[in-house]
């Protein structure tokens, strides 16, 4: 036979191009067309209707980007439209819509006149079918436009001002396309469906396999049997024709694909959050309305934030999505408050994540999510399953290590063990997207992808236009059905996660293990830009802890004398959460949107020092003597952990030496070594008399390296950025200063249109030397790192995450650990060997490095770097411009013990408050080695204290816990306050808790009052 299947190809595209897409709707008329301007921010809808609409013209130019233009449409539907078989009738909304980018351009909101949300109106998804409106043959309704611009340009990653309101411009960004009223001829569209379905497959089969020839000369005979000139008239005749190929079922061994509505919306991105709220209103009201039409249809919502957010601002809305979950449709998912970052959260924020989020699945929905689900985070914690099991959920999903660089993850169904042992039965889609269309070559990749065929048949396909919203469609809903049971396609069914994971749990036992993090070969910049984002994260992270520690002591030891702030410490911790989510504290959003975060973190701080104050003063009374409230978990000047006393007094003071340029600083404890650029050029711990900075260098080395990704510039750090680098070695000015807690040395130096100001501090008593560095950054794509080479010969580095820490290998022997060239801390980094150590902490940044070098006498230098500042130019032009101040300290002869508690003192200041009496802690635990993590009273209101700790020196940990009021009753719990059997948790009858506790175990404790 000769081969013309190119010529039958080029055939089917022109005919569905030219033919069949204009035929889907037939007769149209233009609706009259009135509009409003809103003048700022958007309205709610019952104010917009109530506003004087002015005639608007069709076609016009509209939307300044970020505003909202109110249209409303009216007119009157034939009596006769609609009326023959398969036809109904739509109204067609083009607010000028580019059709290659939905979710990240202008959108809209179809309401009705009474204030009732109908459904979005979006590229791809603008029809809105009459029957919707309530009106019989009447079309009057409104659309709320929203000039949302599209900042992403092509992911051209050019500078833009879009993402700033200030910036943006004046000019319309948009065209109003086609309004009408318009007759759908369904068997048209169904037609399209099934052209689109088999056509894709045809694509994606080998030219060898008979079926791809059996689909084209499907094709091929219903192009012959249709007539081009009466689409509508033969379009029954066509689906007759493709019937045969569309009924062959599946292979017997076809893989299965359990496909699940979604939306990925970013809960800020390229728009602010002000947009997101409207973005989801418009996705949860397209999946309700799908929800209605088609009883299979099933949507996964994963983010809690998002549906109090329609709770309290779509109240309607919220009320049928309640219906649609007690139906079994509209399915809450990853029981988290938003789908944060995994990587710089802290320990306690990051279980809150999933109280919050599961609290509220609870109460608004009685559902209990069982799975976490976190597909577009930038890497995963290896703390992560030992939180999501105390949370009490058993399964993770995740898709973002498919956009790894360099190293393919070698399973896709597999166990994550986490760095307590904690494991978790965890899915990666092989689609390797969480916007799937159900496209067949999405299908055919996920099947050909897959990584454990012989052991697993099943994998799960998220499906929707997500980031910026958008959810499923009809059509996605129609390719659905279609890949059901087809020949040459994997099996599609519409379902629930927890069926997947519950299926795919059962038939794939004895799974393969993956230890440790999943880190993401990319994106390694988000632990550095936006640092101001970054300090108002970790100030209010400590903030919350203070917080909670004084006001539950205070509720305790005052009883009726104090009342805990319940509901606002929960409104400030959720706020807290939703900065953590994963474009917002990772520094990759918008502007307007680090704007935001930047104003929530002050009044954060703000009424959290309020809170903190008033608890304070309510524990000391009245008086004249300073106290000190410690609550840090371990012995702070005197001071009990987690108590209130007075300070002991300082150490012997700090000797200064003046050897000609420079000084050496020496507090009995620690002797540091200055030179006259301020450059540490020695650092001993008198008690190993052991020099930590490497021969014949030096340590608060600030080094300027250039800073140009290939792509994604806010996210991404690129290996090359090593090979050109600046080192500022010269000082304009050094001088010292003497203060009461002991001496400061201040440096100035300039580096290009930026000016740096250091001050080095050695307090009497301290352990370590504290570097704070003020930067007035005017850098453009330059990155800041301060150096420490030690001589120290470390295999590994140890880094601070969430109830632990992980260890990293500073060699690059192989793929996955070249990778890695740059890597997240929380409070302190930690390199050693065998007897000697040292420890580096910082009270803001979250990206280091760490290199070794074997030097000419033989001895190793091993070189910690923290990364200070970035300077990306896309999303924010102007990302990090402006002062900053960021502090670091770094302890000689400190094991991780050490490390620990310098990672608490770095991040809790000196809290002093006058008065009458001091106040013992409300718990004491024995072995500092064990952490207390959060004090609190119990989420139900009964006043019930909560104590959450954690083993922190990766060993085998044995303590008493103690508390310090009278309890009648101790309980080990999950995250959720829920009683649990504990694992080396003993309490006795008085209340006292033996722990024999596993490498970084996670114990949360409940004491009956």
């Amino acid at each position: 036979m000769h081969d013309d299947r190119r010529i039958t190809e080029q055939r089917l595209d022109r005919f569905v191009r030219e033919r069949i897409l204009p035929a889907i709707y037939g007769r149209a008329i233009p609706l009259e067309l009135s509009s409003w301007e809103v003048p700022g921010e958007p309205v709610p809808a019952a104010e917009a209707v109530r506003q004087l609409f002015v005639p608007q013209e069709h076609g016009a130019p509209w939307g300044k980007a970020w505003s909202t233009k109110w249209l409303h449409l009216q007119g009157e539907v034939p009596q006769d439209w609609g009326m023959a078989e398969a036809t109904s009738v739509e109204i067609i909304v083009d607010l000028g819509f580019n059709s290659d980018v939905p979710g990240f351009q202008c959108e809209g909101t179809a309401w009705r006149a009474d204030g009732s949300i109908i459904k979005a109106i979006s590229p791809r998804n603008y029809h809105v079918p009459l029957k919707l409106l309530g009106g019989g043959h009447s079309v009057d309704f409104y659309v709320e436009a929203a000039a949302n611009p599209d900042v992403a340009q092509g992911w051209s990653f050019a500078p833009t001002p879009l993402g700033d309101k200030a910036t943006s411009g004046e000019e319309p960004r948009y065209r109003l396309g086609r309004i009408a009223m318009a007759e759908l001829n369904e068997t048209v569209w169904e037609l399209n469906q099934d052209i689109w379905t088999l056509s894709g497959l045809m694509h994606e089969l080998p030219m060898e396999l008979p079926r791809r020839h059996e689909i084209l000369r499907a094709l091929e005979r219903m192009l012959d049997i249709m007539d081009p000139d009466d689409v509508p008239g033969t379009a029954a005749a066509g689906r007759e024709a493709l019937k045969e190929v569309l009924g062959r079922p599946a292979y017997a061994s076809a893989h299965q694909l359990l496909a699940t509505g979604h939306a990925h919306i970013d809960s800020a991105w390229l728009w602010p959050v002000r947009e997101t709220i409207r973005k989801c209103a418009r996705t949860f009201s397209n999946v309700v309305a799908l929800m209605d039409e088609d009883p299979d249809f099933v949507f996964s919502c994963s983010s809690a934030q998002q549906m109090a957010w329609i709770k309290e601002y779509f109240p309607e809305l919220f009320v049928r999505i309640r219906e649609k979950v007690k139906a079994g449709q509209f399915i809450p998912v990853g029981g988290m408050w938003v789908e944060s970052d995994t990587n710089m959260p802290g320990g306690e924020a990051m279980a809150r994540q999933f109280v919050e989020g599961k609290s509220f699945f609870l109460k608004e929905f009685d559902v209990e999510c069982r799975e976490a689900w976190l597909p577009d985070s930038f890497g995963y914690s290896g703390a992560i399953p030992q939180i999501v099991k105390e949370a009490g959920s058993r399964w993770f999903l995740t898709q973002k290590i498919s956009w790894n660089k360099v190293n393919r993850m070698p399973h896709h169904t597999f166990t994550w063990e986490g760095i307590d042992g904690t494991r978790l039965f965890t899915h990666f889609p092989p689609v390797d997207t969480y916007n799937a269309e159900l496209h067949a070559r999405e299908l055919a990749h996920a099947e050909r992808n897959y990584r454990d065929h012989g052991r697993g048949t099943m994998s799960l396909v998220p499906f929707g236009y997500g980031d910026g919203g958008g959810g499923p469609t009809r059509e996605m809903v129609a390719a659905a059905h279609r890949t059901a049971d087809l020949e040459g396609s994997p099996r599609v069914r519409m379902g629930t996660a927890e069926d997947f994971f519950t299926k795919a749990e059962a038939e794939y036992t004895n799974l393969p293990v993956w230890v440790g993090e999943m880190y993401l070969e990319m994106h390694r910049g988000t632990y550095t830009s936006q640092a101001k984002t970054k300090l108002g994260n970790r100030r209010s992270e400590h903030l919350l802890r203070e917080a909670e520690l004084w006001c539950s002591t205070a509720a305790v030891r005052l009883g009726a004398g104090y009342t805990y702030p319940r509901e606002e410490l929960k409104r400030l911790w959720q706020l807290v959460l939703l900065q953590q989510f994963h474009d917002i504290l990772p520094g990759s959003s918008i502007a307007w949107v680090h704007q935001d975060a930047e104003r929530n973190y002050e009044a954060i701080a703000r009424d959290l020092e309020a809170i903190i104050a008033e608890a304070a003063q309510a524990l000391v009374g009245t008086g004249g003597t300073s106290y000190l409230l410690n609550a840090a978990p371990h012995q702070r000047s005197g001071v009990q952990a987690l108590a209130i006393a007075e300070a002991s007094g300082p150490g012997t003071g700090v000797q200064v030496e003046e050897p000609g340029e420079g000084f050496v600083l020496d507090n009995g404890i620690i002797r540091a070594v200055l030179d006259g650029n301020g450059l540490l050029t020695s650092l001993v711990d008198h008690a190993s008399g052991r020099e930590a900075i490497a021969p014949g260098q030096a340590g608060n080395l600030l080094e300027l390296f250039r800073d140009t990704p290939n792509e994604w510039d806010a996210w991404d750090i690129e290996e090359f950025y090593r090979r050109n680098v600046t080192q500022l070695t010269h000082a304009d000015t050094i001088d010292l200063e003497r203060t009461p807690a002991g001496v400061v040395v201040m440096v100035q130096r300039k580096v290009g249109a930026s000016t740096i100001t250091q001050r080095i501090t050695l307090d009497s008593g301290a352990k370590s030397l504290g570097i704070a560095t003020t930067v007035d950054w005017q850098e453009r794509e330059k990155m800041l790192k301060i150096a420490f080479p030690l001589d120290v010969k470390a295999d590994r580095s140890a880094s601070e995450t969430q109830f632990g820490h992980v260890f990293r290998p500073t060699h690059t022997n192989t793929s996955w650990e070249a990778a890695k060239f740059e890597i997240c801390a929380h409070r302190w980094i930690h390199v050693a060997e065998p007897g000697y150590g040292v420890a580096v902490s910082n009270s803001s940044s979250y990206g280091h490095d760490v290199t070794r070098a074997v030097r000419a006498d033989g001895g190793t230098t091993t070189t910690v770097r923290t990364s200070l500042l970035r300077s990306a130019r896309f999303p924010d032009p102007e990302a990090d411009r402006g002062e900053h101040t960021l502090e670091v300290s770094i302890r000689p002869g400190a094991a991780i013990a050490d490390a620990v508690e310098e990672g608490y003192r770095t991040n809790l200041k000196p809290r002093f408050v006058t008065g009458g009496r001091g106040v013992e802690p409300l718990v004491s635990v024995s072995n500092p080695a064990i952490v207390v993590e959060a004090v609190k009273l119990a989420e139900d209101g009964s006043d019930d204290v909560i104590v959450r700790l954690y083993e922190s020196l990766g060993e085998r940990s044995v303590a008493t816990l103690r508390p310090g009021f009278e309890a009648v009753g101790a309980t080990a719990t999950d995250l959720l306050e829920r009683a649990v059997e504990a694992p080396g948790v003993t309490a006795g009858e008085d209340s006292v808790v033996e722990l024999v506790l596993r490498p970084f175990q996670l114990v949360t404790l409940r004491f009956a009052r």
